[in-house]
């Protein structure tokens, strides 16, 4: 829980550091619709699967593919952040609030199909791995998309720039459907060679990212 604050104490520094204000209140519903779920769910594994959440916090990518796209999703990610609060300060964008309640309705509908993700998958580590013991997961939202957790993950971010009130920061979030999908092939090729019975789900579920397009 000690990393959870101070991710939440970060992220709000972002926001309202580069806004100058406290007052503004598009940041305020993203930091309620974003981190009271993750609470809960932070809260909620510490007490009944801490082995994934461990999982969850582990960070570092060994392969060097991935680490590099590590790397420049974390950068679009911090300007996806920065310039919302920029976009604020110097009154760039006017997005109405109907848009941006939307949004924020969106990276809900995201975290909430993040979270039943991770139900469904207790391998769910946020890097690329192979784990002892682990199998091919077919059921849930992995019956729908064979990547579930980056269909939140895509949702979450395509959407946040609008739920911040930003159009500008549309641009750092166009990089995430690229970055997603470099990583989807690297990670599938990882999957198809470690796991047999991997071919066969892919053979039966169609869809890599989005259903009926991906």
């Amino acid at each position: 829980m000690s990393r959870f604050a101070a991710a939440a104490l970060i992220l709000g520094a972002i926001l309202f550091g580069s806004a100058g204000t406290l007052r503004y209140w598009q940041a305020w519903v993203y930091l309620a619709i974003t981190l009271i779920p993750m609470g809960l769910a932070v809260g909620h594994l510490i007490r009944t699967d801490p082995q994934l959440l461990e999982r969850r916090l582990k960070a570092r990518e060994e392969r060097a593919a991935q680490s590099v796209l590590q790397k420049v999703g974390a950068v679009a990610w911090l300007a996806l952040l920065l310039i919302p609060g920029l976009d604020q300060r110097f009154a760039w964008s006017s997005v109405p609030a109907i848009v941006v309640l939307a949004g924020d309705a969106l990276v809900l509908l995201g975290y909430l199909l993040f979270v039943r993700v991770l139900r469904e998958n207790s391998y769910a580590s946020r890097v690329i791995e192979v784990q002892e013991g682990q199998s091919v997961i077919t059921t849930g939202p992995y019956a729908m998309v064979r990547h579930p957790m980056y269909l939140a993950v895509f949702v979450m971010l395509c959407a946040s720039p609008v739920a911040l009130g930003s159009y500008w920061a549309l641009l750092p979030a166009a990089v995430t459907p690229l970055i997603l999908i470099l990583r989807i092939r690297d990670e599938e090729a990882m999957l198809l060679a470690a796991l047999p019975e991997y071919r066969s789900y892919v053979e039966r579920t169609r869809r890599r990212l989005i259903p009926g397009v991906w």
